[in-house]
């Protein structure tokens, strides 16, 4: 059982996790499978963590605020709060990419009042014992941690 279906159930929500998510995935990719997974799944609430292979292949920030956006009032129309997950790029993109591209997922949050989690990855980037050899995904190990980040953000949409 996945660990956020089972802080669900250890809290007496009711709520289904279904993880529809894609290694890989962009914005642009995701939003292309969003429509049909919210027909099928009909959830009370969408949890968009995207953007970080956007912004490791340097993708224009016009077409990930698009897809972003999109992604956000298509989950509206079909009747779900959304939850998304900020995250950080590596330092090597630079301070002006990295700014933009975490001011990104701010002013999503603000512009459509939508939960924000910050840094999805706070306490894990950086630390070694919890990154997989290439410093960008986390292991195993690190996904408590990750849940613990997201569930503060998550409960009061609950």
């Amino acid at each position: 059982m996945n660990l956020l279906q089972k802080r669900l159930q250890n809290n007496s929500y009711p709520h289904r996790v279904v993880n529809a998510s894609v290694s890989g995935d962009t914005t642009r990719t995701g939003l292309n499978r969003l429509g049909p997974i919210l027909k099928k799944q009909q959830p009370a609430i969408v949890i968009i963590a995207l953007g970080g292979n956007d912004g490791l292949r340097g993708l224009p920030f016009d077409e990930i605020e698009s897809s972003m956006k999109q992604m956000i009032k298509l989950s509206h129309k079909h009747g779900a709060k959304v939850l998304v997950t900020g995250l950080r790029l590596p330092p090597n993109y630079g301070a002006y990419y990295n700014s933009r591209f975490d001011q990104l997922y701010t002013q999503l949050s603000s512009q459509y009042k939508v939960g924000l989690v910050p840094r999805f990855l706070d306490h894990v980037s950086g630390h070694k014992n919890l990154m997989q050899e290439d410093g960008i995904h986390p292991r195993a190990n690190a996904q408590t941690k990750i849940l613990n980040n997201v569930w503060p953000h998550l409960k009061p949409l609950l």
